[in-house]
């Protein structure tokens, strides 16, 4: 039986390596996951592609709400050019409306610019006031998989609406679980859901190593640095969880 397949999400070159060198299936570029994440630049979609497994570039434009304007709408678009130019597999994406809905016009236009491209639904689903009527319009704007901690902070924190989510996508559509998925997480999470893919940033922290960087301002004192090594033992967490049974 295969395994649960692994998304990696990654903010720079090494965490691009360590992500593949870890046996990921697939990442998540980014810029900031410390807030997020951020479209990543021009330069690090170029070096990442075309890369061994399908890499998805994160399109936001800045971190905060999902609810874009007409300049963000623009800006998003020609990321997405980015992201073709530099030969990744597709791109990660989100907008919402001031009430927390989907913003179905707007992700109409993006959807629509990226096509040729997968694309992933981003947490801004997490913010939706009704789940079903956002899983329909998912569904129908042709998103290959939604991202979601089913609402809660964390993935683990709400596996009940998780399994709702599962039940609502019918098949239609797939729900990857992500936020707060780790090691020590997925053998609660994943026996509970009929899911076939997880996201998670696979990392550990990291002090800073110069004071000087952090009392200027140009590093936090503590920082998550994807590993290799964590994410080579999530990937044989994963398989075991759906080894076949004797």
């Amino acid at each position: 039986m295969k395994g649960l397949l692994l998304e990696v999400c990654v903010d720079d070159a090494d965490g691009l390596a360590a992500a593949i060198d870890g046996g990921a299936d697939r990442i998540e570029l980014c810029s900031a996951l410390a807030v997020g994440g951020l479209t990543p630049s021009a330069g690090l979609m170029t070096f990442a592609g075309p890369p061994p497994v399908p890499v998805y570039a994160m399109i936001r434009p800045r971190p905060g709400d999902f609810v874009f304007g007409r300049a963000e709408l623009d800006i998003m678009r020609r990321d997405i050019d980015a992201t073709r130019e530099a030969g990744l597999a597709g791109v990660v994406l989100g907008t919402s409306l001031p009430d927390g809905r989907l913003d179905e016009r707007m992700l109409r236009k993006l959807t629509g610019h990226a096509a040729g491209l997968g694309l992933t639904l981003h947490r801004a689903f997490d913010l939706v006031p009704d789940f079903a009527e956002a899983v329909s319009i998912a569904v129908d704007l042709g998103f290959e998989r939604i991202l979601t901690s089913g609402g809660a902070k964390s993935a683990p924190e709400a596996i009940d609406t998780l399994a709702q989510l599962v039940e609502l996508a019918a098949g239609r559509i797939s729900i990857m679980p992500g936020s707060g998925i780790a090691i020590d997480s997925v053998d609660v999470l994943l026996p509970r859901l009929a899911v076939t893919e997880v996201h998670s940033s696979c990392s550990v922290h990291e002090p800073a190593k110069d004071s000087r960087l952090v009392e200027m301002g140009f590093a936090s004192a503590d920082r998550r640095r994807t590993d290799t090594a964590t994410v080579r033992a999530m990937k044989a967490r994963l398989n075991a969880l759906q080894a076949p049974t004797a």
